[in-house]
């Protein structure tokens, strides 16, 4: 990041996005027309190629280094008893993801993915929403820098989830600021439920007090949001720039990558989204951005499990288009 302002970097970025392979898309609708089944039979599956198609810029399309990055951040937002137990428990998360004893291991054993866990600063948590900024723009910057690290090693289909006490409160600020709407609606919060209502309450707060600030979407992002955003942030940009497709899973992710659209609508092009929480609001804002859910399942854990889930699905697109299309070739 070398501009006077950290920001003017990522705002570039967003200003140039590279477009979509449109002819490797086209190439493998082909492929599928082709193939001896009635037409339009595997439904999502012909979309999801093509997709993949697009935006690896490969027809058809493969899927051999695919990655799970978790990235793992703590809130101060915390202190105001919004969740059971301290911010150590973060720290545990990271320990059973690293001892292999999360679903998130076991999903990747399944379908033979990468997993990469990054630890950002959790010994210091990022400062309480309701009273002062998460970042400073330049901390929210280079930590977006780091999250583009992430997109290295011939990584070709990126899966993104995160680890963090608290993080579904600041995923409900950060969301509540880019589509209004109801502090309770996107916590879930009801009268007989004292943790959540303590939830809104703090969203609440941290609108207050961040007010006008929030109209902006990275401000936005470096007010409410926290590391672990950021770097989700920067991650799904750098996949952008490098032709690798990305699935997005669980709210702190969503949260994110709706920072990127409300700041470019097309900065999302190259995304699937895997799952979202049942809570009406999610939806409703993922069709106000064109993201449909891969999978329906019901799964509200924000550790990977969607996006390592609807990667099987992926390969196994990917896995049609190339055989189906050796298939044609020998006729």
């Amino acid at each position: 990041m070398n501009s006077a302002l950290p920001f003017d970097d990522i705002r570039d970025l967003l200003a140039n996005l590279p477009p979509a392979d449109a002819q490797a898309a086209a190439r493998v609708r082909t492929l599928f027309d082709k193939a001896e089944k009635p037409h339009g039979s595997l439904g999502r599956i012909e979309e999801v190629a093509a997709w993949l198609a697009a935006w690896s810029g490969r027809a058809p399309p493969f899927v051999r280094r695919p990655l799970v990055a978790l990235f793992a951040g703590n809130h101060g937002v915390v202190h105001n008893g919004i969740v059971p137990g301290e911010m150590s428990s973060t720290v545990r998360a990271v320990e059973l993801c690293a001892a292999g004893g999360a679903a998130i291991n076991q999903i990747c054993i399944a379908h033979d993915l990468g997993l990469k866990v990054f630890d950002l600063a959790l010994d210091i948590p990022t400062g309480d929403i309701t009273m002062e900024a998460a970042l400073s723009e330049r901390d929210c910057a280079a930590t977006m820098a780091f999250g583009m690290e992430a997109v290295a090693d011939g990584t070709d289909l990126l899966c993104l989830g995160a680890l963090g006490a608290g993080n579904a409160t600041v995923a409900a600020a950060l969301l509540a600021a880019l589509f209004g709407g109801r502090s309770a609606d996107w916590v879930g919060a009801s009268e007989e439920d004292a943790t959540t209502a303590r939830r809104a309450e703090a969203v609440d707060a941290a609108l207050a007090f961040h007010g006008n600030h929030l109209k902006e979407p990275l401000e936005a992002l470096r007010r409410v949001g926290g590391r672990e955003f950021a770097a989700i942030a920067g991650a799904i940009l750098a996949a952008r720039t490098q032709k690798v497709p990305v699935l997005i899973g669980g709210r702190v992710a969503f949260a994110a990558a709706a920072v990127l659209h409300a700041a470019s609508p097309a900065a999302l092009d190259h995304c699937l989204l895997a799952g979202m929480p049942a809570l009406a609001a999610y939806r409703q804002a993922a069709a106000s951005i064109g993201l449909s859910p891969l999978l329906d399942l019901g799964i509200d854990h924000d550790e990977g499990v969607g996006a390592g889930l609807a990667a099987g699905i992926v390969k196994a697109a990917a896995l049609c288009s190339s055989g189906m299309a050796a298939a044609v070739r020998e006729h």
